[in-house]
């Protein structure tokens, strides 16, 4: 059963505070945020201690100035239970499985997080998050990515962002996550029938836009799906993935 029983927050920001400032000092691009990918559902009853963790930390900084920047990823195999999760996509059942492949584990499960695509843990275990994310800093970047300006026409996103740093010589993925700020649903059957679940950063798109091998500034286009609701906030996700959903090097955010 998940109990909080002292804030990620603090806890996140005494562990990384040293090893942060250490970094600082270190010439090497700045590793301005770390993504979590929480993989979660609505017909899942240890779901809701993940979402809630998610909430908790999505969107803050560390003392360090760490931006944690979260990813509500709803699967779909827990919709046969008798509640169809609204937010489910085999896009991201696939992206799921990706990650059991490649961390050689048994089965897909939820809640999991996975944090820079370099550790998956449970994902409602705070103590885990933290070290997770304090492992991360103290990882001397490689390049940064940033979003320079958006702008929405013909129900298309155009995106101008710049990579710095030293990029592999492989390339990376740059990957596009577009998501609602947040979420809530009256679940009606299933195994949290009769509780209203909030989510946050949910993903509503994941797509490949491109792939870069060299340092520099580049524009793409994203197409805005047909779910964004003018009435909610919505933002975009923009990281890059050394292929095969390796390591996330790189990691910015910008509201729509």
């Amino acid at each position: 059963m998940y109990k909080q029983t002292k804030s990620v927050a603090v806890i996140i920001a005494f562990t990384l505070a040293a090893a942060l400032r250490a970094q600082e000092g270190a010439g090497a691009p700045e590793q301005r945020a770390v993504l979590v990918e929480l993989f979660t559902a609505e017909g899942c009853s240890s779901c809701p201690p993940a979402d809630a963790l998610l909430r908790q930390v999505n969107g803050s900084r560390t003392s360090g100035g760490l931006l944690i920047v979260g990813i509500s990823e709803h699967v779909t195999y827990w919709d046969q239970g008798g509640w169809t999760d609204p937010y489910s996509s085999s896009d991201y059942t696939d992206r799921q499985n990706a990650y059991i492949q490649r961390f050689q584990l048994e089965s897909a499960f939820t809640p999991q997080m996975v944090i820079n695509g370099s550790e998956q843990i449970v994902g409602s275990d705070s103590a885990a998050l933290a070290q997770a994310v304090q492992k991360e800093a103290e990882q001397r970047p490689q390049m940064s990515l940033r979003i320079l300006s958006l702008s929405v026409a013909g129900g298309k996103l155009t995106v101008n962002f710049s990579a710095s740093g030293d990029v592999p010589a492989k390339g990376v993925d740059l990957i596009a996550v577009l998501a609602d700020d947040s979420d809530k649903s009256n679940v009606l059957h299933g195994e949290n029938a009769g509780q209203m679940l909030a989510h946050v950063s949910v993903a509503r798109s994941i797509s490949r836009v491109g792939k870069m091998k060299a340092a520099g500034e580049r524009t793409v286009q994203i197409r805005i799906p047909s779910s964004f609701q003018a009435s909610q906030g919505h933002h975009l996700i923009l990281f890059a993935q050394t292929p095969g959903n390796g390591r996330v090097l790189g990691t910015d955010t910008k509201p729509l």
